[in-house]
């Protein structure tokens, strides 16, 4: 195959291999779709049509080509996929067809891999595949998978059982949208969380303070700290793990301090066992193996 390949004739050819391509978005797996003669004829004809003088370099024609089937794919199977869904079935959706979606481009990549070279492109192919996804997918639907992931995480902390490896793979994505790229899609999604827990936990605190003791105050404190630390461990950041376990400890303890101590000594009752649990909470790990130190301002015995 090493005559002149005209722009015309060499799209259709790649043309064969791009429309099997997309079907890896069905979950057809690439060995199922093309046979190593099949690879190579296509990874040839990118070739030639690269190196060859006369009539032209079709290497711009090229890039454009990839990118364009990349963006069909998004236009014709993933984002209709999405519509009408929310919640969880949103998100499994999502990383499904993420996950697909990188194979696929990974497939088209081993097509067009002579064009990612320096001298031929600015943008490797991988940060292409990325860029459109996140053009395409991610700007337009980041707020309803925000909402949808911070949804799963509230039923979580409401003991109805939530899938904790599918809120892993979307923290995973909002991490991966951000590669290359000036927007922090993972930052954004830890603000909404920080700010999400304060209220929750502050909420909480309130009605803890009407119903409780203050020994029992302290005891639902201890286990709730416990419970969310083990729980958002499994699916975000470290990082992460402890701006939640900071906010917590500060609605749960440092902003109810007064109250507390002035519970504590109406009650008169249970010191040494106030004392106790105080101690326990304010030196509880944050998953790292350090230990969260008490507040200042929390409530110790008088």
């Amino acid at each position: 195959m090493g005559r002149l390949i005209m722009l015309e004739e060499g799209l259709s050819i790649l043309e064969e291999g791009i429309v099997k391509a997309k079907m890896i978005l069905d979950g057809y797996p690439t060995s199922a779709l093309f046979t190593a003669e099949e690879y190579m004829k296509f990874y040839d004809c990118v070739y030639y049509m690269c190196i060859q003088q006369q009539p032209c370099d079709y290497s711009l024609q090229l890039y454009q080509r990839f990118t364009r089937a990349l963006e069909e794919s998004i236009s014709s199977k993933i984002l209709p996929s999405l519509e009408g869904k929310n919640g969880a079935s949103l998100l499994k959706e999502l990383t499904n067809m993420w996950a697909n979606y990188k194979l696929m481009a990974k497939c088209l990549g081993g097509f067009f891999l002579y064009l990612d070279r320096p001298y031929k492109t600015s943008t490797s192919l991988s940060d292409v595949s990325i860029r459109c996804f996140r053009n395409l997918v991610c700007d337009a639907h980041y707020q309803r998978l925000q909402d949808a992931a911070i949804s799963l995480i509230n039923q979580d902390r409401t003991e109805n059982p939530t899938d904790g490896g599918l809120l892993k793979c979307i923290s995973s994505f909002f991490v991966e949208m951000g590669i290359g790229n000036d927007a922090h899609y993972y930052d954004d999604f830890e603000r909404a969380i920080v700010a999400d827990t304060s209220i929750y936990y502050s909420k909480l605190a309130l009605e803890w303070l009407a119903l409780y003791s203050c020994v029992d105050y302290l005891k639902e404190a201890e286990w709730c700290l416990k419970r969310e630390i083990q729980r958002v461990s499994e699916y975000l950041k470290q990082a992460t793990v402890e701006k939640l376990t900071q906010v917590l400890q500060w609605q749960l303890m440092g902003h109810t301090a007064s109250k507390l101590i002035e519970k504590q000594k109406a009650e008169n009752q249970d010191l040494p066992a106030y004392q106790e649990l105080l101690s326990r909470y304010g030196s509880m790990s944050l998953g790292d193996g350090t230990s969260a130190s008490p507040s200042q301002d929390w409530p110790m015995s008088q």
